[in-house]
Formats: C-alpha cells, structure tokens, sequence
C-alpha cells in the first residue's frame, strides 16, 4: 500500500478564484520542477525540494514548500504497475522512467500486465461456493409466523425418491393451530401455489405450478415454525417437506414426454425429407392438347427424354384406347425413329474412341522412341572412349540419369505393351465369338434334322399298327366264315401280307 503525506503547504499569495493569469510551468527564465528524489520507506528523513523560478513577466507563481510532502514507497514496480492500468507511463516523482519497456502506443508496458477485475486478491468476483460446503440457514420472518433453522450439525432432513414430474410435496409436522392462510403465507415464497390439500392430522399436500418450485420448498425442512410470539405447543411445530407422488402430475409428465417425442420425431421427419432427393415433377394428365405438345417434344433431340418419360407414364396408366389409338400409334413411330439416331451417335462415339486410343497409342510409341534414343546417348557417354574425359561428378550425373531414363522408359514400354494386349484380347474374343456362333448354328441344324427325323419315324410306326389291327380283325372274320372258301377274302389277305412285307422293308 502506498503512503502520501502531506506535511504543509504555504499560504498562496493571489486568489485562485478571481486569477485569470496562465501559469508558466516551463518559461525559459526556468522550470518550476529543479530537483526531485525518490528514496525507499526506509529512509524518511530525505524529502523532495520544489523551488520557484521569476516568470519574465513578473507574473504570479505559485510556492510550494520543500518540506511539504513525504512519499515513502516500498516497492517501485507496484507503483509503476498503477501507472501503467491509468495508461500513464511509468515515472517517478522526479521524472526518471522507472521501467524501461514502456510502449506508449499501447498505453501499457510489455513487462507488466494489467489489472483485471478477475486477478485473485482483488475482491471483486466472489470466488465460487465449494458443493460440500453447508449452507448456513437463517431466520423467516412471516406476516404471522417465524420460521427458525434446524440446527446446522444435525445431518440433512432424509427424502424419498423424486416421482417424475413432481409438482406436489407433503408437509408434515405443522402446528395444530395451522390454518391454511398461513400454509400460503410461508409457501408462497417458493412459488405459484395451485391446490392446498390440508388434513385435520397436522400435514397437507401442496401443488406448485412448476417443478423447480418444489426444490425451494424442499429448503424449508427441519425449519421449526411458531405462530406469531405464542409459546404454546398448539402454536409451534418442526416442518418436514418431501415429495408426493399425485397422478395429476404423472399425467402432465406423460403428457410432456408424448409432446418432446412428436417433436423428436417430426425434426426427424423433417430432417429425413430435407435430405431425400427431390422426386420427379408431377406428369401431366392425357389430352389432345398435351398429346400434340408431347409429338412435338418426341420429334426435338434435346426434348426427348422428358417427352419418353411422358409417353411412358401415359401407357402405364392406361390412357391408351380405341379413340386415342392412332395418336400412341404416332407417338411410338415418333420415339422409334430416333434408334437410328442413337445407334449412329453410339458409332461415332466409338470410333472418335478408337482415334483417340491410335492417337495416344502413336504419341506413346513416339516418346518411347525419343527415351530410347536418350537412352543411347548416356550409354555411347558412359563407354571407355568418352568416359575417361569426364570428371568424377559429372560420370555420377550421367550415371543417375541414365538410371532415370531406363526407369521412365520401362513403365512406358509396359504400358504399350498393356495396350496391345488389351487389342489382341479383344480380337481373340471377337474370333471366338464368331467360331462360337458357327458352332451353334450347326449344331441348331443337326437338332433340326433329327426332330424331323423322329417325326417320320413315329408317322411310320403308327401306320404299322393300324395295319396290324386291320390283319387281325380279318383273321377274326375268316374264323366265323366256317372255312368258307372265298377266293376274294385270300386275295385281300394275300395283298395285306405283301403291304405289311413292304412296310417292314421299308423300315430296314
């Protein structure tokens, strides 16, 4: 702490009041401050001497005496430590910079920081209240009853488990005189109050209207109660506050948590259909009209994906009938004459591919040309002729390039190799395909001809069996004829044999 004394000062000998004069605190006659020193606390016996200089204009000064004021500082740097949170620099009484590293721009010095109001020690920001330390409790003072703490060595008043979304606590341990104007009286402290339940054995249920009022109630606990300065035990009681479980606030916590879980899963909904990909606009309803734009549509080569998709939800839905026949007729006719199209587009495409494969194939052959011809220039340097005349740095160079070079054109070299592989593959496969094709048409052939084959054959054995039963049925008859000859009968049986004979040799 700093100490300024002020011993004395002489008497002025003007009026400050009624001067207009300016003071001159540096003419040139000479500065008013001559001589100033700065000793510690220690030594009180030293003092700063201020003397006056005559203006040159005899005009009024003002004395102050040398012995009038004692400036005992114990630390220096606390003081230049002041100076600097004023945004002064740091000087002393005398003039003399006390610290060196004072920056005027900033109004600060580098070595030094400034105070803030929460540095320790200062006293402004309260330090925080440790979570174990008791809270001590005090006197409440009601319009008709007070309120005396429990004894603060006593361990805390014991409380069940808090039902959730309590609202409602029960207090015990009221006065028999109680009434429940004075039950508001002292509860309405911690909060709106909704219902007031009071039973005839000294408690009641109190509602609150929000949560966090309970937990205030829940402060008033083990508080000893007495109504106004009675000293009657009718009149006095030890309040003991707890949770209540009520069902009104189980269904408004019910209540609550349906309500976050529509809210949770409608920003989810919203978050789902925020990040779905937009589905596609809406397609028009079949008539003339629409018709005769979407013709138009399949006729442009750059509408005619829109006016496909079109056409095809119209076909799907079913809006092709007898009437509107004709115009799906001309639609589709419409959408086929672009296969001629496409297929060109797809063999000019193909074939700017292949011109582009020879391009590169041609300038990669061409610079694996020029590595090779590089390459032969480091080789023909690095033989016994040339090489000799080098020096040594300049042999290493040659040799790492040469390194180099063989590297790059190696990759490059397989690189063309891997192309022309991939060309021959595809020619093998094209032959392939094509021997593939042959066979089967042959082999489609013989399958063919053997079906046709066993055709015959079954047409055949079914024309056998059909004589068969006709020679039977004849031989039946020829037993009922009584041997009767009948020349005609052996005729006829006589050429069935000869067909059947021809049938068979027919088939060997």
């Amino acid at each position: 702490m700093f100490l300024v004394q002020y011993t004395g000062l002489n008497q002025l000998p003007f009026d400050p009041a009624n001067n207009n004069e300016p003071l001159q605190f540096g003419s040139a006659s000479g500065p008013l401050v001559t001589e100033g020193l700065i000793e510690n606390g220690g030594d009180s016996s030293k003092k700063r001497k201020r003397t006056n200089a005559p203006s040159a204009d005899n005009s009024r000064t003002l004395n102050v005496d040398s012995t009038a004021m004692t400036l005992p500082m114990s630390d220096p740097t606390a003081w230049a430590t002041a100076m600097n949170n004023l945004g002064m620099a740091p000087l002393g009484i005398a003039g003399q910079p006390i610290l060196p590293d004072f920056d005027p721009a900033l109004g600060m010095m580098t070595g030094i920081p400034p105070i803030t109001p929460m540095m320790p020690g200062l006293g402004i920001v309260p330090p925080p209240i440790p979570p174990d330390m008791p809270v001590v409790k005090e006197i409440i003072h009601c319009k008709s009853c007070t309120l005396f703490p429990p004894n603060p060595n006593l361990p805390p008043p014991a409380t069940r488990e808090r039902p959730p979304g309590c609202k409602t606590v029960f207090v015990g341990g009221l006065p028999e005189n109680g009434t429940e104007q004075i039950i508001v009286e002292v509860f309405e402290q911690c909060g709106e109050i909704i219902a007031i339940r009071k039973s005839k054995k000294n408690f009641c249920h109190i509602r609150f209207a929000e949560e966090y009022m309970v937990d205030k109630a829940l402060y008033l606990s083990g508080y000893r109660i007495r109504l106004g300065s009675s000293t009657d035990k009718k009149d006095t009681g030890r309040l003991h506050v707890d949770f209540a479980q009520a069902r009104d606030d189980l269904y408004e916590w019910e209540c609550k948590q349906r309500m976050l879980a529509r809210e949770e899963r409608h920003r989810r909904r919203m978050e789902e259909e925020r990040l779905r990909p937009p589905s596609p606009p809406p397609v028009v309803h079949y008539s003339d009209h629409e018709c005769s734009i979407v013709a138009e549509k399949l006729k442009d080569d750059s509408k005619f994906s829109e006016a496909v998709q079109t056409l095809l939800t119209w076909i799907e839905r079913g809006e092709v009938n007898r009437r509107s026949a004709n115009n799906f007729y001309s639609m589709i006719q419409s959408a086929n004459s672009h296969v001629r199209r496409l297929v060109n587009e797809k063999a000019a495409h193909e074939k700017d591919m292949e011109e582009a494969k020879e391009k590169f194939k041609q300038a990669l052959s061409g610079i694996l040309i020029q590595f090779e011809q590089i390459v032969a220039v480091y080789h023909s340097a690095s033989k016994q002729k040339a090489w000799d005349h080098f020096t040594k740095a300049q042999r290493k160079n040659i040799s790492v390039w040469c390194k180099q070079a063989e590297e790059i054109r190696n990759i490059h070299n397989d690189e063309l190799m891997g192309i022309r592989r991939e060309e021959e593959m595809e020619m093998s496969d094209d032959e392939i395909e094509e021997t593939t094709e042959t066979k089967e048409t042959e082999e489609s052939a013989l399958v063919s001809q053997t079906e046709a084959l066993k055709e015959e054959n079954d047409s055949l054995r079914w024309q056998l069996d059909a004589y068969r039963n006709e020679v039977e049925l004849l031989k039946q008859e020829q037993g009922k004829a009584h041997r009767e000859d009948d020349p005609n009968k052996e005729q006829q049986l006589k050429l069935l044999q000869q067909a059947l004979q021809g049938m068979q040799q027919s088939f060997m």
